[in-house]
């Protein structure tokens, strides 16, 4: 490279961001969006924030392995190393045409967030992300390489270097950086490694086979064995420690045939099908679990109508309240557990806020069920798909060993939604009607988003749980069918047509920087917007509405007092009908069993006899039995013949033979029963009790008002207040869109060029350094700025502004009068008018500056 080829190249990491247009920029600032989080004043902090210890974790965590492997190439290697060299210890010393085909985009992406900079002729790793990658004895390398000749013989005495250089077969040398650069040279060169090896003991050979592809380290006695001796005199084992040697990396990546890691993994593995089936099958079926997941809800909430589960002194559900939840919807605790947290993430329940607090069903619950069924579902669909919460977690432990509960605190995952989005996204990408292969999904989520540190092989980590969970949750909520994405399901992701994965757009890199796209490149359908996602759910909502059956006006009873209902019903039949029978099975067909508990709990929300044979009449397509017509009329003969009201209670009857018949009953005895008049009986109980304690003697007593009305209960009547669904926890900081960023871009360039513009020195004084804004009197800027305004030169100002914060400027003023002034701020590339009295300092800019 020439002379000045090499003052071109960058000599930091800001130089080279600003060197990048602003596509590039637009680029690295979507990728890490906690750069932006506040904007930077300027790029050098732009820089120094993308170093950060922090940021830097951040970005490696979001790489795909081939992409992070780069990176670990690049913290074993030389800094700076050339393209060529990194390529070597991708593929090794053979040709790799895989591996050097994926190389150019693993780098782009690298380049791209700001870990690596420079060109291809002088790569460098970002400082931070080389001392998190680069192999300590405290803290392994992922490539399993150790330390280099050079940082493992520091200290050692010049003695036993020139042993070990003796023993290599190399001459002494006159000090020890040459005595490591003669024994680094030996090491590095294949034919003179081959030559030294090919004489080494069987023994020793094993030991270096057992070292070479890590952990490098091991242990030694105070007398080693003539095998561990041969490799220790000739450098091949180095000590860091009394007991420890260490293989040096060049010995290793020798062993190795140059590869830095055992298996590069450059091609993202491809999901593949486990079971295919016809996409109106799994439409057909989708769309069944979709309405099964309406009523699930429905069922739900109907349970919690007149005031659900208390909620527990930490929040949450008790374990004795979800396990009468999941007998309650015949289903298993952690199955009752995701549809109470879904009904909680769409706002739908929420606890009273009472001092007995309880949960119950929101406001919002009555104007969800009023929306079609396919509007229905996909706001169940939305909250599921855009929810931190992860009902999976329910009956875990803390990180301070406490159970967690549904609907408690500490069930917050913000990874959940990227993973049930990529999981569904991948879905997508398999021919419509295919069901994947689980282990085919789960490595290739692994492979995007590779674990690090020592848990980087375990399998049960949380985005593998999430995944499961998310096929699970994804079927039960109808977003998939038979293991496949629905029609509906593709929709709300916003995908399109099933399609084989296509290359990636490549990742922007520095200028003058050529990749090629890589053909293997994963895609990635992006995370919408809520603007977007709210486009694709109403789209869902389009597609769900003809798969779904049409709700039937009638039912079939039958002689054995029960009622079919041959598909879902429209709501008014519905919800009539749930009052005046009970649920006996669910599935394709429900089946409604009229029982004399269920006539009186539709008498009590105000229906009469009549009303009842004229609803069944109206509705039923075949005659209404003759059993049904009895049992009617019996529970209405007596139903309201008993009065309870408030005395503590009271009951009253008419027909004192039956008050009579109740105080012989022995039942009675807890009620506190007394006769004070004929047709009144006084109790020692709420009305409440006593209510409860006839029913189950078999009576059937109305409650009541003080003015002696019949009080119409109704199964509705518990609402919480106007509650707002939980907001998701953010995954760090939100994705810019294009305004932000491009008025971000405009800030930072505009802060770059007021801190790097060439200033004149002032009278007397040098020229400010640092990015420092320059400190004038009042009286010299007064005078500074009216002479710019007759020699129409350009000014770096420092401002303050009215909330305080101090700003850096370029402006060229075109008038001053009344304390102000009135120039064209280079920043901000408009007219602006600024006190003269917030402007700290003033300095003239150099006549080069550009």
């Amino acid at each position: 490279m020439s002379t000045e080829e090499k003052s071109a190249a960058p000599r930091s990491l800001a130089e080279a961001l600003r060197a990048r247009d602003d596509a590039s920029l637009a680029a690295l600032l979507r990728s890490r969006p906690d750069l932006i989080t506040p904007v930077p004043t300027d790029l050098t902090q732009l820089a120094t924030r993308a170093g950060t210890r922090a940021s830097v974790l951040r970005a490696l965590e979001h790489l795909d392995r081939f992409a992070l492997q780069t990176a670990e190439a690049l913290a074993v290697a030389a800094d700076p190393a050339t393209y060529g060299e990194l390529l070597g210890l991708l593929a090794g010393d053979d040709p790799d045409p895989v591996v050097a085909g994926a190389l150019p985009r693993a780098l782009g992406v690298l380049r791209t967030r700001a870990l690596v900079w420079g060109g291809d002729d002088r790569l460098r790793l970002v400082r931070t992300a080389r001392e998190l990658l680069a192999p300590s004895p405290q803290h392994p390398s992922p490539t399993g390489l150790g330390p280099t000749v050079r940082e493992a013989t520091a200290g050692m005495s010049p003695g036993r270097l020139q042993e070990i250089l003796a023993a290599a077969g190399l001459p002494s040398t006159h000090d020890p950086v040459s005595a490591v650069a003669a024994l680094t040279g030996l090491f590095t060169d294949r034919t003179r490694m081959a030559a030294l090896l090919a004489d080494a003991p069987a023994d020793s050979r094993e030991v270096l086979s057992r070292l070479v592809w890590g952990p490098p380290y091991g242990q030694v006695t105070h007398d080693p064995a003539a095998h561990l001796r041969w490799l220790l005199d000739r450098g091949l084992l180095l000590p860091t420690a009394p007991g420890t040697v260490v293989l040096p990396r060049e010995v290793a990546l020798h062993l190795r045939a140059g590869r830095a890691h055992r298996t590069p993994e450059p091609v993202a593995p491809p999901v593949t099908a486990a079971a295919g089936h016809r996409p109106q099958v799994v439409d057909a079926t989708a769309a069944g679990q979709a309405l099964a997941a309406l009523a699930m809800v429905e069922e739900l909430l109907k349970e919690w109508d007149e005031g659900g589960p208390a909620v527990l002194r930490a929040g949450g559900l008790s374990v004795r309240d979800l396990k009468r939840t999941a007998v309650a919807l015949d289903v298993s605790e952690p199955v009752a557990a995701f549809w109470v947290e879904l009904a909680y993430a769409a706002g739908l329940v929420a606890s009273d806020g009472e001092a007995d607090e309880r949960y119950a069903a929101t406001p919002a619950y009555d104007e969800w069920r009023e929306l079609p069924a396919e509007q229905r579902w996909a706001r169940l669909a939305e909250a599921w798909l855009l929810g931190t919460r992860t009902p999976g977690l329910v009956g875990g432990r803390d990180a301070k060993d406490r159970t967690l509960s549904a609907l408690g605190p500490g069930l917050d995952r913000s990874a959940a939604p990227e993973v049930r989005h990529r999981v569904l996204a991948l879905l997508a990408r398999l021919p419509e009607g295919a069901a994947p292969d689980t282990d085919s999904l789960l490595a290739r989520l692994r492979w995007e988003r590779p674990l690090r540190g020592p848990r980087r092989d375990e399998t049960d980590d949380l985005r593998t749980r999430l995944a499961h969970w998310t096929l699970q949750e994804a079927e039960l909520l109808g977003v998939t069918g038979r293991g496949a994405l629905s029609a509906p399901g593709r929709a709300l992701i916003g995908a399109g047509p099933a399609a084989p994965e296509e290359p990636a757009p490549q990742d922007a890199a520095g200028p003058g920087d050529k990749l090629p796209v890589h053909r293997h490149a994963p895609v990635a359908l992006p995370v919408l917007s809520p603007a977007e996602q709210a486009v694709a759910t109403a789209a869902a909502a389009r597609v769900l509405g003809p798969l779904l059956p049409e709700p039937l006006d009638h039912v079939l009873l039958q002689a054995d007092l029960t009622a079919v209902a041959p598909g879902p019903l429209e709501r008014p039949l519905a919800e009539v009908l749930g009052v005046l029978a009970d649920v006996e099975s669910k599935g394709g067909a429900t089946v409604y069993r009229f029982t004399p508990g269920s006539v009186r709990r539709a008498l009590d929300a105000g229906r009469t006899a009549a009303d009842l044979h004229a609803f069944l009449a109206a509705h039923s397509r075949t005659p209404v039995p003759q059993p049904l017509t009895y049992l009617i009329d019996d529970v209405a003969r007596r139903h309201g013949r008993l009065r309870v009201g408030a005395a503590s209670a009271y009951v009253r009857c008419d027909d004192d033979a039956t008050l009579g018949e109740i105080l012989a009953d022995r039942r009675a005895a807890g009620l506190g029963l007394r006769r004070l008049a004929p047709t009144v009986l006084a109790a020692q109980t709420d009305p409440g009790t006593l209510l409860d304690g006839l029913r189950a003697m078999g009576f059937a007593p109305a409650a009541e008002s003080a003015h002696g009305d019949v009080l119409v209960t109704r199964a509705d009547a518990r609402r919480t207040p106007p509650r707002t669904a939980p907001e998701p926890v953010p995954d760090g900081p939100p994705a810019p869109d294009d305004a932000l960023l491009a008025a971000a871009i405009r800030a930072i360039r505009a802060g770059d060029l007021a801190a790097t513009a060439p200033r004149k020195p002032g009278p007397g004084t040098a020229p400010p350094t640092g990015g420092e804004p320059p400190r004038t009197g009042a009286a010299e800027t007064l005078a500074t700025v009216q002479a710019a305004v007759l020699t129409g030169a350009s000014l770096w100002i420092g401002y303050v502004n009215a909330e305080g914060a101090a700003t850096q400027r370029v402006i060229a003023p075109v008038r001053v009068e009344g304390g102000f002034v009135t120039a064209y701020d280079h920043t901000a590339d408009e007219v602006r008018t600024y006190p003269l009295h917030r402007i700290t300092g003033v300095a003239e800019l150099a006549d080069d500056a550009g």
